[in-house]
């Protein structure tokens, strides 16, 4: 049985050219960054290699990117390490109300600390608006955290315009965007959209799992969650993970260097899909139409997600009923477009890599069609 792997928004399968660069690097560049000597030297060498890399990748100075343990982590340093940098400014935080939970969880943490968080809601179709986005901001908030693409409906939200619109209302706060489901699909300029802080995700894009970076602008104080050595100027301390970062490097220069020709590939795929889910009649459609066609959310209704996702893994297929850090959980983002319960109950995300093909699509849907009539005669 052929496997069709539908989840990319959760991991990517690790590029083999990626994992062997890695292993060597682990077992020939062995040296501490860190030290004098020359075997450290050269570790030094390869591991600023990886840091151009990732920087070349946004257009921005490798001096302003901090390699981090994943996304999660970048987040959690950007929010608190902003906030706190921030509290005798005021002590208003917002973001949307269907970011990531390493940018909910965070927010909820500083609400239990004293600030006041505000949480933009999306509308039914997944779209959060400009001007709901500014309504929200005033001159006390410090704080901004805006994801670019949503991870379970991939809604692209207009970070670019936003923070022009945060600079005339709130000049002190710092802007945060989550751009984990964005890196290396759509283009990221963090210097010209004039975000202070970005964070991206190394297993998305065919690297490991287990490494991230946050993007600081130069000039930028975020107080540090650790503490330690003086490594990565004491923002993120403790011996650096070079094999990742480098390995993380390449294959963002890499996905990059195909950005435009995959981003085509997932409207076609997007696309067929599409037309297919209408011909199915029982299929509807979560996603907005204008979001990132690499994620399509879709629901089944009067079928359960977790039923139906097991009966697709019979036939080969891996999909999600959500966010993989959810864990089974409903789906807050559905919830905060206030779709039916049923609706969310009946979820699930698609979310498409470059090994994907039309026939990928077609097994799918055909699979989704023959899981309805089997879970429907079954229950007569």
């Amino acid at each position: 049985m052929r496997e069709i792997y539908l989840d990319n928004s959760a991991t990517t399968r690790t590029d083999p050219e990626v994992a062997s660069y890695i292993a060597d690097v682990m077992v020939n560049q062995y040296g501490n960054p860190s030290s004098l000597h020359r075997r450290g030297l050269m570790a030094q060498l390869e591991w600023e290699k990886g840091l151009k890399r990732i920087a070349a990748v946004l257009g921005c100075d490798p001096g302003c990117i901090t390699i981090t343990s994943g996304g999660t982590e970048a987040d959690n340093l950007a929010i608190f390490g902003g906030a706190q940098a921030k509290k005798r400014r005021g002590n208003k935080i917002v973001t949307t109300a269907f970011e990531h939970a390493a940018v909910l969880a965070p927010f909820r943490q500083l609400e239990e600390q004293g600030f006041q968080a505000v949480y933009v809601k999306p509308d039914s179709r997944g779209i959060i608006t400009l001007e709901n986005l500014l309504e929200a901001v005033d001159k006390d908030t410090i704080l901004v955290s805006l994801m670019a693409v949503n991870n379970e409906v991939g809604t692209i939200l207009p970070v670019a315009e936003a923070v022009k619109g945060i600079r005339k209302k709130a000049p002190n706060a710092l802007i945060h965007c989550d751009a984990v489901q964005a890196f290396c699909k759509i283009p990221l300029k963090p210097v010209k959209w004039d975000v202070d802080l970005m964070t991206v995700s190394g297993h998305k894009i065919h690297a490991p799992k287990g490494v991230g970076a946050l993007y600081v602008k130069k000039g930028v104080k975020v107080l540090p969650q650790l503490w330690g050595g003086h490594q990565q100027n004491g923002l993120r301390p403790g011996t650096e993970n070079m094999p990742l970062a480098c390995g993380f490097g390449l294959a963002a220069e890499k996905a990059a260097s195909h950005m435009g020709e995959n981003l085509q590939r997932m409207e076609e795929l997007r696309a067929h899909l599409l037309a297919r889910a209408e011909e199915a009649d029982c299929i509807a459609i979560n996603s907005p139409l204008e979001g990132l066609p690499y994620v399509v959310n879709l629901s089944v209704e009067g079928f359960r997600s977790e039923i139906l996702l097991h009966f697709l893994e019979e036939k080969g297929i891996y999909v999600s009923s959500g966010s993989a850090c959810s864990r089974g959980e409903k789906s807050h983002v559905l919830g905060a477009m206030g779709l039916s319960q049923s609706r969310i109950d009946s979820a699930l995300r698609i979310s498409f890599g470059t090994d994907n093909t039309i026939e990928d699509i077609d097994q799918l849907i055909d699979a989704l069609k023959e899981a309805v009539g089997t879970l429907a005669r079954n229950r007569r």
